[in-house]
Parts: structure tokens; sequence; C-alpha cells
């Protein structure tokens, strides 16, 4: 539960490019390895949309000799299909051009260019990072492999172990705001789907790639395609040292990991079937990611990914059916290789889901109709209630003592009409949580807009969603940590307005948003009492690390009775502004070869929060109230493409630097110093030098000194010579609990 630290250094990397007018010797006409010169940015890529459907790989994409910057491209983002510019909701693409001219490392360097998505990562090459969008937290959006849900019930730290290469990626959406009704309970402010490529002919690739710190990168692709058959293969290696070293002078920031990815795929005029299967492998020293007690902790986590999808046509009817099995390990290390010291933490989490979904045709538009239901078990050392049959981990001699199991069921409906410039989609998702025991609520949800012109078009929107408490959330009550497993779900309604623009190579869009946040989480340390217990929190400390604490006051966040509590806010209200520009100078300003484009976006979020002096915040709390990001597209010649890029980040909230004390990213102006106290001219008076024990009489000045307590009023207090004691006015002052205060005087 440790605050985000930032990484201060990136890696080169040196990539293989496919398309040569990004080599340096492109004029060669011939493939060349060279190191990355342009810098991409997703501030205004395409306007497109998110569909349940994943076999729309090739729809919107550009010709390898186009430029990356697009005219806007309207598709679908419901659960049904709608035609080209007439979606009323607005989805962010990154294309595979722009995939291709990024120096990127991972995804989550890819959107950082996204003025609405805050990347927070921690460790080498962002070891473990927390995506939110808009001012929500890694556990506020639905993480999508292909379009099936991938997120991890036990906590969303460990979304992103994706089990492809950027290779691998056609296409990332990202849609913005609550999306129930589109991803389920999982996507409360927002929804990020990775859509990987499915092969359009035979070939292979390889790319290597290395820099400090000990970095290294390998991969390779495999790809077999006929007229109906698609297959491929792709596996990466990546490791690194690391930029840190614990006290002790280990490494505590090194990092190691492995992915594979399979993707087959059949597809005729009528019937159309993918299938994928994944393995991610990660290793990294966590550092002080969780707790400032331990600086050599360390996590390691094995994900299996795999799903099964259709789409058929039968007269009116599609029917999308789909079905995924994935499987989540998580191992985490209080001390590093070093469970007498601490025991180990061990969890296993099974998701199963079934999506059965169909849209039809008639007289008054599209209707889509579906069902989901998502079962998740983990069973676990430290995770959930009791088990009757503990189950044993393999490779140790331990067991799983604990876990939970739940069950999310959601039916949707929706209704997508089209009337002239006007479209509109309107539905809801019926949701119930068998551990909440709670009946079916209803989330409803309704996007609309207009074409004010051909070219401008204006729109509007009202959703609400809910979010499930993590694993963690629930139960993770070790370490200076305390769950609660009473906790409600999340609730989250959002209006929205804006407008948009494409035409003759100007492409621009605003809009204003506002989100009601009710029951949201977050871990607090309520620090007001110096020695008192928090509300609900344990009386003795749980583990040794607890016990430790208390030895070592040199923070209070140590403290066994300050610990880290999940608790319910009340509410989280958030206004927010987005504004996107880009230029095609090519089309704007055809007699000149230089300038390509130019994109630039801006992003503003208020947050109507409660914050008391004395409690700090993990997550909830802490957001980008100001990101700005700019790109300029340069073509060089003879034969060079150059990017230049800007990001700026103006956080609000605080976190807890290694040492356990507590931060602010933009810290507050410091009061001004109170007005030294007046001196003083008393009578003459006989005194007493402390350091010889004379004495005489003088007139003289005092003023307040250190904090005296009674006994150290003596000659061995002061032994400076010109250091006087005045006994007759040892006035009395509460100062860190003592009563005497001592003044010296020169005469």
């Amino acid at each position: 539960m440790y605050k985000t630290v930032f990484n201060k250094r990136e890696s080169l990397k040196f990539t293989h490019f496919s398309r040569k007018r990004y080599a340096l010797f492109a004029c060669l006409g011939r493939e060349v390895l060279i190191g990355t010169l342009s810098v991409a940015t997703l501030t205004y890529a395409k306007a497109d949309g998110v569909s349940v459907r994943t076999d729309m790989a090739g729809t919107g994409m550009a010709d390898s000799t186009r430029t990356v910057m697009l005219d806007e491209v309207d598709v679908t983002a419901s659960r049904a299909p709608l035609a080209a510019g007439r979606a009323p909701r607005i989805v962010t693409v990154l294309g595979r051009e722009e995939i291709a001219a990024a120096p990127a490392q991972s995804v989550n360097d890819l959107l950082k260019y996204a003025a609405g998505v805050d990347v927070r990562q921690r460790g080498a090459i962002g070891a473990q990072t927390d995506i939110g969008i808009r001012g929500g937290t890694s556990e506020h959006i639905a993480i999508l492999l292909d379009g099936t849900n991938i997120c991890d019930p036990q906590t969303g730290h460990n979304a992103f172990d994706l089990p492809v290469d950027i290779g691998d990626i056609e296409r990332i959406e990202v849609i913005e705001g609550p999306a129930g009704r589109i991803f389920g309970t999982s996507s409360l402010l927002g929804a990020i789907n990775i859509v990987t490529k499915a092969a359009a002919e035979s070939g292979g690739s390889i790319h290597a790639g290395g820099g400090s710190f000990g970095y290294a990168d390998a991969g390779a692709r495999l790809s077999l395609a006929t007229s109906k058959w698609s297959n491929s293969v792709s596996g990466g290696y990546t490791r690194s040292d690391g930029y840190s070293r614990s006290k002790n002078g280990h490494l505590n920031a090194d990092y190691s990991g492995g992915r594979a990815f399979y993707k087959g795929r059949y597809k005729d005029k009528d019937l159309t079937v993918s299938w994928h299967a994944g393995m991610s492998v990660k290793d990294w020293g966590s550092n002080t990611f969780y707790s400032t007690l331990s600086d050599e902790q360390y996590e390691h986590t094995l994900k299996f990914y795999t799903a099964v999808k259709a789409e058929a046509e039968a007269g009116r009817f599609h029917f999308l059916p789909s079905v995924y099995w994935n499987r989540y390990h998580d191992r985490y290390e209080f001390y590093r290789d070093a469970p007498e010291r601490s025991p180990f933490n061990y969890h296993r989490t099974d998701i199963i889901g079934l999506n059965l979904n169909a849209w039809f045709d008639w007289t008054l538009g599209r209707t889509a109709f579906g069902a989901e239901t998502r079962n998740e078990d983990i069973i676990s050392t430290t995770l959930g209630e009791t088990l009757d049959n503990p189950k044993h981990i393999h490779g140790t001699e331990l067991d799983y003592t604990v876990g939970l199991n739940r069950t999310n069921i959601s039916l949707y409906l929706e209704h997508n009409v089209t009337i002239g410039r006007f479209t509109a989609s309107a539905g809801f998702t019926a949701v119930r949580n068998t551990w909440s025991e709670m009946p079916f609520k209803i989330y409803p949800g309704i996007d609309a807009s207009y074409a004010l012109t051909t070219a401008l078009k204006a729109y509007a929107s009202f959703n609400m969603s809910l979010r499930m408490p993590s694993f963690t959330e629930l139960y993770y009550s070790v370490d200076g940590h305390k769950a609660d497993k009473h906790l409600k779900p999340e609730e989250m309604s959002a209006i929205e307005g804006g407008l948009r623009y494409a035409a003759g190579g100007v492409s621009a869009s605003v809009s204003v948003y506002h989100h009601w946040g009710k029951n949201m989480i977050d871990w607090i340390m309520d620090t007001r009492q110096a020695d008192g217990q928090t509300s609900g929190q344990a009386d003795e400390p749980a583990t040794e690390q607890g016990a430790n604490a208390l030895a070592n006051p040199s923070t209070r966040s140590s403290s066994p009775y300050n610990v880290w509590t999940s608790v319910n806010h009340a509410r989280i209200n958030s206004t927010g502004v987005e504004a996107n520009v880009a230029l095609d100078f090519r089309q704007l300003l055809p007699g000149q070869s230089m300038l390509r484009s130019l994109n630039a976006a801006y992003s503003y979020i208020d947050q109507s929060q409660r914050r008391e002096e004395g409690v700090q915040s993990l997550y909830a709390l802490e957001y980008l109230r100001h990101k700005v990001t700019a790109r300029l597209g340069l073509d060089l010649p003879p034969c060079l493409a150059l990017d230049i890029s800007y990001r700026f980040h103006e956080r609000v909230g605080s976190y807890t630097d290694p040492d356990g004390v507590n931060r602010h990213y933009k810290p507050p102006h410091p009061p001004p110093p109170p007005p030294p106290p007046p001196a003083i001219t008393s009578p003459i008076r006989s005194l007493t030098r402390a350091s010889h024990g004379t004495s005489r009489a003088t007139p003289y000045t005092w003023r307040p000194t250190t904090c005296l307590t009674p006994t150290t009023l003596t000659t061995a207090t002061c032994r400076n010579p010109a250091c006087w004691l005045w006994p007759e006015r040892s006035l009395t002052s509460n100062c860190n609990g003592t009563k005497a205060y001592g003044y010296n005087s020169e005469p």
C-alpha cells in the first residue's frame, strides 16, 4: 500500500522498425536497426469506438504510408455496433502507427500521453503500474484483453501484468467515464481495451534491446495465416537490475519478467471464432512499495489467460458468446528470502466468466441484450474466511488456509436509434453479487449526439456504474494494515457534455464532466492521536513488523496504532475539463514539406473533498489536477521523421517516502515564522554565571532559549560563559510536556 514512487530514468530502447519511413536509412530501400528518435503522444489520436467485438482490427486503421494523425472516425461505444460517424460516445484510440512510432517499453508508457489517463508506476521499467482515469485509482477501471475482462479481484496493483509485447498490439482503446453498461462492474470510471493483432499473413519477426542498469529486452513473433485460418505466437523476456539498493546493500528494485501469447482465429462469411492463451511471469524488488518498515520487499506473480469467443449471424439476430478462464498467482515477501522474519503471503485467484450477447435490427432501431456471470475464487494465507479444507501450496510445505468465493451476475439491455442528425444509445445493467447478498440493482445510462454541421457534433451523456471491493480491501489486515470485510460497493454517477470538430486537417474536441462518487474506498491513516488508538484498529501489533515498529519511534507511521485502514468515504465529487486539438499540416499547408502535425491536449480536475488534518490518504484523494501533453511532428530531409513531445503534471495529494515521512507532491506555502519575543530589560539583580558559579549585579536582557525541565536548571545546563541563569524568573510553559522554561542573558 505504499505510495507511488516515480521512475527518474528510462533506458534507451533500440527497436526494429517495419515501416520504412521511420528508419534513418529508409532511402536505401532496406530496413535497419536504429535508435528511436520520435516520441509519440496520445493527446488526440482518433476518436474511435470500443466494441465488445474483437475482430475489427483493421477498422479505421491507416496505411503505413499515411500520416499518423487521422481524421476522426466514429464507430461504436455501446453493446451493439453502430454505423461509422454515428456513435454518440467518443473513445480515444491509439493505433498501430502511433504505437510503432513510440519509444515505449510497455503499455503504461504509451498511456502516459492520454490526457485523461493517470499513470503511476513503481520500480524498474514500471514493474508495478497503477492506471487511473479522470481522478480515479487503479481499482476504478476495467482492463480488457481482446474484449475479455482480465481485472484482478485481489488487487488492482497487478492489473497490468500483461502477456503481450508491444509488437503484439493492434490498437489500444480508452473510454473515459462510467461504463458499466458496456463493460460491467469493474469500469467505475472507464475502461482500457488492448486489442491484439490477428495474423494477416505468414511471417516472423525478432527484436532485442538493452540499456543502463542491466536493462535487456528480447522477443519474437511467428505468424501463420491462410484464407480462413490465422495463428500467431509470441514471447519475450525483460530484466533490469533496478536503480537502488537497500540499507543492507542488496538490490531492491530489480526486475525480471517473461511473457508468452498465442492467438488463433477462424473466419468465414457466416461465422467468426477467435481464441487466445497467454502467460505472464514477473519478479521484482518491491523496495518500500507497501510499507516503510522494510526496504527489501519482494513480489512474484504468475498469470494465465484463456478465452474463446464467437460471432454468428442467424437472420436478423447476431450472437456474440464468449467464455474465459484466468488464473493468478501472487507471492509477497515482506523481507526478501527471509520467511523466518515474516511469513510470505500466498494467493491464488481463479476467474471464470461466461458472456452471452446478442443484437438485432428492427423498425425502431437496433437493440442489444445479454447476460454475464463471473465467478471469482481466491484461496490465500491472509485474504478471506477460514477454509473448511485447507489446500496445499505447490512447491512449499504450506497450505492455503483462508479464501472467498463470490459470483457477479449482470444483465444488459440497450437500444440504439438514429433519426436524421440525432443518435442516441440508452440502456441499463442490472447487477447482483453473491458476496454482498444484495438484490439486483439497476444502473442506467444514456449517450446522445447531434450533428450541428457536417464537421461539428455536440454530445452529452449520463451514466452510472459500481465496483465491488477487492479482496485486499476486504481482508488484508497484516503488516500495518487493517481491512474491513463489511465495506460497501462503490457507486459512481456522471454527466458529460462536449463538442467535436473534424474537417480540413483540423480535429478538435472539448468536454466538461462531473462525477458523483458514493462509498468510495480508500486506505487512510489517522495520526491525530499521537498515543491513542484510531477507530477500528488493533490494540496489539499482529506481526513482528508491528512489534519492531514500537521500538523504532523515528516515524509515526510505523506505530501499530496508526495503521492504514480501509474505509468507505462518504462522497467524492469531481469536476473536469478536457480539450484536444490535432492539426495536419499536410492538409493545412500543402506547399511545405517539413511540418507534419501538431497535437496538444489539456486536462483539469477539481475534487470536492473533505480533508481532515492528521488523516493521510493513500489513493482516493490523490489525482492529477493539471495535465498537459503536446507533440510536434517534423519531416526532415532527406528521409528522417522527428517527433518532439512535452508533458506536464501537477498532482494533488501526498505520499510516504522511504523514511516514513508524509510529503505532499506540491508542498503548501509554509506559514510565516512567529515574531521574536520582545526583549525585556530587568532591574539590577544578582546573577549567577552557570559555567563558573560567579555572580554580579548588572542590568541585563533576557530571551527564551531551549526547553528545560526543572531538574536541568543547573550549572551543567549552560556551559557557554555568556549564558546566565535567572532562577528568580524560571517561567512555566508547556514545552513538549515540561513545565519550566529556561532563559539566558547577555549583559
